[in-house]
């Protein structure tokens, strides 16, 4: 089940949200290790899988649930031991339910204690033993080794949980000899009474400042070296190469990517030149040659704030652009840098995120 535990693989640019957890794969010896699970469902059990193979690599024993005494295991370069009374509470069916739940969760939808309290919510409002039958369901789809915090309850854990869903007569697995009484039944139903008013009584947990992730989907700037404006350029108006003449100090360059290559070298002819150049792609190439001015590391980024501050201040329509992308998170592509680009998950993307900036300030000012 999904805890505090973060993580994330990039796919196709875009960030996929995960999490781990402990597991053995038996790969000839038992290998102490973790699993990963991702929300779009699919699983890293020593590779990529989906939910399908992973319940096959469960089958096989590839993810082992199973410990025999005396076998042989490891944590990678940290220590080697051999099974004595091994015990595991996990069965491949009950691993395969803990992962779906997770996955569940990391997308945002009610998994299975989610499904279950829902359940129990509609037999409280109509008490016929139809909805405790599907309560009861419900409830014995959580995964065992879950249902003690399905209340989040840690004194009570699923006691009341147990004699709601099993009613007067039934049997609950802590105490199967004895039969729940009327009185325990009723105190049940008062418990699940008053966490309703607890729970309505609850303030909003809504961020205050709005969320924390974006909403709209996550959009990528794919790699173009665009020759001329277009009537309808779409995100390609946001490359840096894209032809939107911008004014610096009197100077006026071709693209952003002209003017960032240009003020980057202190060579007052290679600046020309590069200013002049027919292309973003000629232009880069004049600037290597130069060399980059001395404290230049540490000056571009501010330089490049300011250079696409210029170009969608004088470029309206491409300033509408630039906020249709709502509060995206902007993908750069860029072969040649892992500083302005993604790098497919391991560059620091730092156009994407002026961009952002960029598109949070015109909102700003658009609003007053």
């Amino acid at each position: 089940m999904i805890g505090t535990a973060r993580t994330h693989r990039m796919a196709d640019g875009i960030r996929v949200p995960g999490t781990w957890r402990h597991a053995f794969i038996r790969n000839g010896d038992y290998h102490l290790t973790d699993l990963f699970i991702y929300a779009d469902g699919l699983i890293d059990c020593w590779g990529l899988v989906t939910l399908e193979e992973f319940e096959e690599k469960l089958r096989c024993g590839w993810v082992a649930t199973e410990l025999p005494e005396g076998a042989r295991a490891s944590g990678h370069e940290l220590a080697s031991w051999k099974f004595s009374e091994p015990y595991t509470w996990l069965t491949p069916e009950l691993l395969l339910a803990e992962v779906r739940d997770t996955i569940e969760q990391l997308n945002g939808r009610p998994d299975s204690t989610d499904r279950c309290l829902a359940a129990v919510d509609a037999f409280l409002a109509d008490r016929t033993e139809e909805r405790r039958a599907a309560a009861r369901a419900a409830y014995l789809a959580i995964p065992e080794t879950q249902r003690h915090y399905a209340l989040g309850d840690m004194d009570r854990k699923d006691g009341p949980l147990q004699v709601l869903v099993l009613g007067p007569g039934g049997h609950t697995e802590d105490w199967p000899d004895d039969a729940i009484t009327q009185e325990e039944y009723d105190e049940a139903v008062a418990y699940f009474e008053d966490r309703a008013k607890w729970i309505a009584e609850q303030p909003s947990r809504a961020p205050a400042d709005g969320p924390a992730t974006p909403v709209a989907p996550a959009i990528h700037l794919y790699q173009s070296y665009p020759l001329k404006p277009s009537d309808d350029p779409g995100t390609k108006a946001l490359r840096n190469d894209y032809p939107a003449p911008v004014d610096v100090d009197g100077t006026t360059y071709l693209s952003v990517a002209h003017a960032y290559w240009a003020l980057s070298t202190a060579d007052p002819d290679a600046r020309a030149a590069i200013t002049e150049a027919d292309s973003s792609f000629e232009a880069k190439k004049l600037a290597a040659e130069a060399g980059r001015r001395d404290g230049w590391e540490q000056a571009r980024l501010a330089v490049m704030t300011r250079l696409l501050r210029a170009k969608y201040t004088q470029h309206p329509a491409l300033a509408e652009v630039l906020l249709a992308t709502d509060d995206a998170t902007l993908v750069y592509d860029d072969v040649d840098s892992a500083f302005w680009g993604d790098s497919s998950g391991r560059g620091r993307n730092w156009t994407g995120r002026l961009l952002e900036l960029i598109r949070s300030e015109l909102h700003a000012e658009r609003r007053g």
